[in-house]
């Protein structure tokens, strides 16, 4: 009797299983991607997709989800929900959509603001395949040099240079060149980021299924059993390299691509993960980064949805039962109700959960507990630039540059941090210059004989915080004056690199934590959102933050989900909508995966045939 019984629920939970798994429709399909369409450079054109501006009459009848925040993780969500057969509408608080991914033109010159180059979108990549299904194979994306980073360390007669190329066996080599002492340290840490990029699906399976299944598998050991990404994932960046090798400059090397965050506060999985992302060569999106959002708007259009600018959503609205059902938007000086069964966010958690719910909402154990798992990160300062002159004549690059004044990343950023406002503009530890003109061979056909730089760093919020309550671009002289001291220091910086483009500079705009915090939406104006420190990578925390939520019906997506960047934040969107639909996509696209290879296989069997012939 009581086998039958088990062998009953067996059957029931492996039936479950597998409908949970395969037996629902994917959102996906090869037939959907088609060939990329002609380029559209037409302005007007392009307003009506990524500017379009709210109204009620724009609003679908009949919504099955409100995605709030039009970055790449909103997109996304919004896209694979809307191929899936919802009904979405997406809402965007600045006057164009895509977040991070979007471009701004001033005086002729066009700006990107956080895409300055992607990874891992080689051809039948499982990114690429997901950019390709979530814009349905218009966007493009441009190959850059193969030396794709430049690495400076120190100043003056003790700057030394290194240099990062991409390639699966180029990229170990190349370093291994460079630091020919330190090769066995080169061959660990590479091991790492293959064991890193090979099974961090663990960590997105942990969000995946029940919390508690996530949780046993943890705390009995079982999961380092499996694998040992999850011990990587608790592991302190600076403890590991000091175990690799006593070199601070292959220090810095395994841990430049700064998110705000010093190696010592951070996960060896995530830096490891930032390199092995460009491995296979970095990339820029062709026409621009306002691409993304263009493309996968479309997208979401042509399956009955729709994205709405100048909209924002001022709360999120809750039943006695505490269920969200809606979203109040502020539209002049009124607000007006939108109602949908599911709420998607992709504005930050400390946006969504301390701005957007209902007081009494905000104040149980189980939002706090989330908002407990993570902290602010840092805001970031960016100096727009541009120039007259062709990137020739002024000697810039696709090549990106990261410059740090020692080489011990820890206590330069602790002291930089630590000091007080008046002190920061003239200590900047560290910038990186990005020539966004340079990447994109489509920018010399929209805007001839103009090229521009963008320069970032990261800063305190606290140092801008006494004019968090001043209007954009009328905050006074006295934060003019104080942005400007760190807009100077950072470009004459850049000029020391190349001196051509001081004589040439006809253009400056410079962009604060609170900018971001305008523009972007960005909480404290960290544009990579919640901090990325260790104590978020414990794998017992990636299991419990997710992207449900305790409050029924609303869900998070974007970079708090999962990671930080433009392929992490896409991540979180597809992460998302997994939870929203009860489907893991992430089978489909592993499915598609092994349809494109065998189809790609069958064309090099074929021409090869033709070649004997």
């Amino acid at each position: 009797m009581w086998l039958l019984i088990f062998l009953a629920g067996l059957v029931i939970w492996a039936g479950g299983t597998y409908w949970y798994l395969f037996g629902k429709k994917s959102p996906f399909s090869l037939e959907s991607v088609r060939p990329p369409g002609p380029r559209e450079f037409d302005q007007k054109k392009r307003d009506k997709v990524i500017k379009q501006g709210f109204s009620l009459d724009k609003v679908p009848q009949n919504l099955d989800v409100i995605v709030i925040g039009s970055g790449i993780g909103g997109l996304t969500a919004a896209a694979t929900l809307a191929k899936a057969g919802r009904r979405v509408l997406l809402l965007e608080q600045h006057d164009q959509a895509g977040g991070c991914c979007h471009t701004y033109v001033e005086k002729g010159f066009e700006f990107d603001v956080g895409l300055h180059y992607i990874g891992q979108v080689h051809e039948n990549s499982l990114l690429r395949i997901a950019f390709d299904q979530i814009s349905e194979g218009q966007l493009e994306f441009h190959k850059l040099n193969q030396h794709f980073d430049t690495i400076m360390i120190g100043q003056g007669e003790e700057k030394r240079e290194y240099t990062i190329f991409s390639g699966k066996t180029e990229m170990k080599a190349h370093l291994m060149k460079q630091f020919p002492n330190d090769t066995e340290a080169i061959e660990t840490f590479f091991n790492i980021m293959k064991v890193s990029a090979k099974k961090t699906h663990y960590l997105a399976t942990l969000k995946l299924i029940p919390q508690w299944v996530s949780l046993f598998i943890l705390k009995s050991g079982i999961g380092n059993l499996l694998t040992e990404v999850f011990r990587l994932s608790g592991t302190c960046a600076t403890d590991l390299v000091n175990t690799l090798t006593s070199n601070k400059d292959l220090h810095v090397i395994f841990s430049y691509l700064f998110y705000g965050v010093p190696p010592k506060d951070s996960s060896i999985l995530i830096n490891a993960l930032l390199i092995h992302h460009y491995k296979r060569g970095a990339y820029y999106p062709k026409g621009g980064a306002s691409e993304i959002a263009f493309h996968i708007i479309r997208t979401i259009q042509k399956y009955g949805g729709n994205c709405l600018v100048r909209a924002p959503v001022t709360g999120i609205l809750v039943n006695d039962k505490g269920a969200a059902y809606g979203v109040k938007v502020r539209k002049g000086q009124a607000e007006v109700e939108i109602h949908a069964p599911v709420v998607v966010s992709n504005c930050g958690i400390f946006n969504t959960f301390q701005r957007l719910l209902p007081p009494a909402i905000q104040e149980t154990k189980g939002i706090q507990e989330r908002l407990n798992m993570m902290k602010h990160g840092r805001g970031s300062f960016l100096v727009f630039s541009g120039f007259d002159g062709t990137q020739e004549e002024l000697g810039l690059e696709s090549t990106n540059f990261w410059l740090f004044k020692n080489n011990d990343m820890d206590t330069s950023m602790d002291a930089f941090f630590a000091l007080n406002k008046e002190e920061a503009p003239d200590n900047i530890p560290m910038m990186f210059i990005t020539m966004p003109s340079a990447k994109d061979p489509e920018s010399k056909i929209r805007h001839p004989g103009k090229s521009c730089m963008t320069i970032l760093t990261m800063v305190k919020y606290e140092w801008f915080e006494e004019w968090k309550d001043t209007s954009v671009r009328k905050r006074g002289d006295e934060y003019y004056n104080y942005k400007m001291r760190f807009a100077k220091n950072l470009f004459d910086w850049a000029c020391t690199l190349f001196p051509k483009i001081k004589d040439k500079l006809v253009f400056q705009d410079v962009a604060t934590p609170l900018t971001n915090s305008h523009y972007l939406g960005a909480q404290h104006g960290a544009m990579y959102s919640a901090e990325h420190n260790l104590d978020r990578f414990q794998a017992e925390t990636v299991a419990r933050n997710r992207c449900n939520t305790p409050v029924k019906n609303l869900y998070i997506s974007g970079q708090d989900v999962f990671s930080c960047g433009i392929a992490g934040a896409l991540h979180g969107g597809l992460l998302c909508a997994s939870a929203v639909l009860d489907h893991i996509v992430y089978i489909d696209l592993l499915f598609l995966k092994k349809k494109l290879k065998r189809r790609k296989a069958r064309e090099l069997a074929e021409l090869s045939k033709k070649k004997l012939q």
